[in-house]
Order: C-alpha cells, then sequence, then structure tokens
C-alpha cells in the first residue's frame, strides 16, 4: 500500500519541520533556560553552531535522499547504509525517541491550558486537556497529510508574527539600557563557560529535523523538494531562532541577561513583550504558546504514524499497521495505534501523579535529546557507507568530508547532552541516568530483533529497507 502521492510540496513540508520545533515554545519555553545555566548572552551565538551542525548534516542527508525514499526516512537511510539490521534498530530508537517528545508535548500542553483556562471556570486538572488535545491530534491526523500541513502553516506564521512583532519593536526602540551589540555571536562569548549546558536546550529546539524526509513518499517531485525542504527548514530555525535571542538579549543587556532569566524563567519573554508592544502581547503570546503546542505534538503524531506505517508494511509489527485510509491516504490504522500508546504512557504518569513539567515534560525531553542524537550519528556513518558503495556523481565534501564532520559534532553534542542531564531534568536519581544506557538497549533490541527475523522468516528479511527504494 502506498500513501497519497503528490499531497505536499516544499512549503508543507517546511511547516512540518518548523512547526515541529515549535518557534514559540522553543523561543519562550527553552531558551530562558540556556540563557540562565548555559553561556548567557552566547545563546543566540549556540543557536548559530547547532544550525551549521545541522547544515552540514543536511549535506549528505539530502544528498541520499535523492537516491532512496518512502515514509521510514531514518529507518530507510540506515538500513540503506549500514544494513537491515541496523536500520530496525534505528527504527526502534526514533520511535522511543518521537514518543517521548509526544508524550512532553502532552504535558506541557495539558499545563498551559489548565493555566489558562483556570481564571475561567474551567478547572481541570492538566490530564484532562492533555487527552482533549490527543483526540484533536488522532482526529487531524486522520485526515490528509495537507490537512495537517494548514493547520501547521497557520499556527506556525502566527507564531513567528507575535515573535517578529517583539523583535523589530526592540530593534525599533534602540535595544534596552545598553544599547545594541554583536557580542552574543563574538568567539569569546559563544565559547564562554556553559556553552554545553546552553547546548543541551538549543539542541533540544531543533528536534523535528526528520520530518522533511519522512514525507518523500508523498511529496511532489521528491528528488528536488526534499532536499530544498531540508535546507529551508534548518536555515528558517537557525535564523529565526538566533535573532529572537539576540534581540532579547538586547533589551536586558548583555551583563544583565543572565541574572534576568535566572529569577525568573517563565517571566522572561512576556515581560518583554509587556514593556515593548503593551500588555495586550502577553495574553495574544499566551493563547499562541498553546496553539504552538499544539502544532508541535500534530507534527510529531504525524511523524510517528508513518514510522508504524513504514514497520507495519514492511512486516516488522502488524500488517494492519501499513493500511491507508481510502478517501485521505493517510496512515489511519497507525494513527489510532500510536495515539492508543501514548495515551497508555500517560496513564502511568497520571496514576504515579507525577508532575507534569519537572518530570513529564523534563524526563521525556531528556531521553528525546539523548535519542536524536544517537539516530542521527547514526544517520551520518549511514550516507559514508551508502556513498561508498553507490555511484552518485557526487564530490567528496559531499559524501565523505560533510558526513564525518557532522557525526563528530553530534557525538560531542551527545556526551554534552549526557554530562548535563542533571540539570536538564533536574534529577540525578537512576532512572534518568540510566536513559542513554536504554537506548543503547533499545537500539541492540531492534538489530536482535531483525537478525532473528532473519533466521526465522529470511523472505521478510530479504525485503526490509528496499520497499521504499
Amino acid at each position: 500500500m502506498s500513501l497519497a502521492k503528490n499531497s505536499v510540496g516544499l512549503a508543507h513540508i517546511v511547516f512540518f519541520v518548523v512547526a515541529a520545533a515549535a518557534p514559540l515554545t522553543a523561543v519562550v519555553g527553552a531558551s530562558p533556560a540556556a540563557f540562565a545555566f548555559g553561556n548567557g548572552p552566547g545563546v543566540p551565538g549556540a543557536f548559530v553552531l547547532v544550525g551549521l551542525l545541522y547544515l552540514v548534516f543536511s549535506v549528505g542527508f539530502a544528498a541520499m535522499s535523492r537516491h532512496i525514499g518512502g515514509a521510514g526516512a531514518f529507518y530507510t537511510y540506515i538500513a540503506q547504509g549500514l544494513g537491515r539490521p541496523a536500520g530496525v534498530g534505528g527504527a526502534f530508537m526514533a520511535l522511543v525517541t518521537y514518543s517521548a517528545v509526544q508524550i512532553a508535548i502532552y504535558a506541557l500542553f495539558g499545563v498551559f491550558v489548565a493555566g489558562a483556562l483556570a481564571p475561567l471556570g474551567l478547572d481541570a486538572p492538566w490530564w484532562v486537556w492533555a487527552l482533549v488535545a490527543l483526540v484533536a491530534v488522532m482526529f487531524c491526523g486522520q485526515r490528509n497529510i495537507a490537512f495537517s500541513g494548514t493547520i501547521l502553516g497557520v499556527c506556525m506564521l502566527a507564531e513567528i508574527a507575535i515573535l517578529l512583532l517583539l523583535d523589530v519593536g526592540i530593534v525599533l526602540k534602540g535595544g534596552g539600557p545598553e544599547g545594541f551589540s554583536l557580542a552574543s555571536f563574538a568567539p569569546a562569548t559563544v565559547f564562554a563557560p556553559g556553552l554545553g549546558v546552553a547546548l543541551v536546550f538549543v539542541i533540544g529546539s531543533f528536534i523535528g529535523f526528520e520530518a522533511t524526509a519522512i514525507f518523500a513518499e508523498e511529496a511532489h517531485t521528491p528528488e528536488k523538494t526534499i532536499p530544498r525542504a531540508t535546507y529551508v527548514a534548518v536555515l528558517l530555525i537557525t535564523v529565526f531562532y538566533a535573532f529572537s535571542t539576540w534581540a532579547a538579549v538586547q533589551f536586558y543587556g548583555p551583563s544583565q541577561v543572565q541574572a534576568v532569566a535566572e529569577k525568573g524563567l517563565e517571566s522572561f519573554y512576556f515581560t518583554a513583550a509587556g514593556a515593548v508592544l503593551g500588555a495586550w502581547s502577553v495574553e495574544v503570546m499566551n493563547v499562541l504558546l498553546i496553539t504552538s503546542l499544539f502544532a508541535c505534538v500534530l507534527s510529531f503524531h504525524n511523524t510517528l504514524n508513518r514510522y508504524f506505517f513504514a514497520l507495519g508494511r514492511e512486516g516488522l509489527a502488524l500488517k494492519s499497521l501499513g493500511k491507508v485510509h481510502e478517501v485521505h491516504g493517510s496512515p489511519h490504522v497507525a494513527g489510532y495505534v500510536q495515539s492508543a500508546v501514548a495515551a497508555a504512557i500517560l496513564a502511568v504518569f497520571i496514576v504515579a501523579e507525577a508532575e507534569p513539567y519537572t518530570v513529564v515534560f523534563s524526563f521525556m525531553s531528556a531521553l528525546a535529546v539523548i535519542g536524536i542524537l544517537a539516530v542521527q550519528a547514526l544517520v551520518s556513518v549511514a550516507v559514508i557507507r551508502f556513498f561508498r558503495r553507490t555511484r552518485s556523481g557526487h564530490g567528496v565534501w559531499t559524501t565523505l568530508l560533510a558526513p564525518v564532520l557532522s557525526f563528530i559534532g553530534l557525538v560531542g553534542a551527545l556526551a554534552l547532552v549526557v554530562s548535563n542531564l542533571s540539570l536538564l531534568t533536574g534529577s540525578e536519581g537512576p532512572v534518568v541516568a540510566a536513559f542513554p544506557y536504554g537506548i543503547a538497549l533499545v537500539f541492540l533490541f531492534g538489530v536482535g530483533f531483525a537478525l532473528f527475523i532473519r533466521r526465522r522468516r529470511p523472505d521478510l528479511y530479504a525485503s526490509l529497507g528496499e520497499v521504499f527504494g
């Protein structure tokens, strides 16, 4: 079975990636922590560093997308480059990663909606709103992929609009008490103590990167659309995040921004918006933060659907997961199943009475960052191996140097994340400490599962990673 062909173009795919990165959530929610606990005024430069890392990663990633395609995305890349067992292991890691992101965002959505509606008399626990969002997201995921793309596009444009208004307002006012400065991008500021901590939050803001390739089967002329969408998305995210955080530094002043962030993480941007744009902007930003979270979780829902769909179609999971909707061409069965899985995981946290922000969101975010960096590092190696066996016409920069550099950068980033886990989660407990080992075990389980299939079902094993070729 195939997904709906020619359903999405360049704009829709870019919307999915940027919406998954959730501009308002990343800037208003994540960057204050980077300012407070990281390298302070050097946070904008940290966004540029990570953006450059992903642009280098995109060189080989985009080039390989011209030779393979399909809903499996990273699974397909790893299987084609490193072999079927590694591909299945990578797919399992990706499933855990995006499931963790989804749970984290559902929890955050529930927290903000509960806080916004309580003053209106609609007082309900966070998990009620999280489950309401889950049902709404599942409904949207059943529709044609362009339907979700339209919703994500509207939400994304609104988020960008309010942040740009704030950024431009700060610029027009001449900055803050210390005027304008480009010190945030100076090496001495960027590479100051705390960079490793800042990178934890900055890298987390880029999760959702895979959404360019995962829709190759549904894209117009994917051999052109996917590479273009990849570069456009990474550039948009990098420039916008760097500019928005730089504007915040100008408003508070390079010497004061870290202290201000430490005193009030949640009010950091709302205070600036109220002072620059007026009280109305604070209310609008609160509403758009909720829509940002919804757009983010919808994007990851669609990504997860296509992983379940890919595994079902290849016979690695229930065959019914590989079915598509007769009208919309969407992987609707996969949507039902993965929504049920998300509801079950949320139920565990609900029964345990876990605090939604400091436990559910923080723990799941940490697990997701570790997982995505590990998968992306594998992809870099897969690109190198793939082009060593495939005549492509690409130069050595594309097929070797760029993938090697991205692998080194991703492994370095992974080491920084692991070494800062206690700060990222606020916990030094054994559960958090076990996250890196858990991700490694998931990969090994996937490899073992593939080897088991090779022994018991050689016909099925022979087709792995090739359905999408």
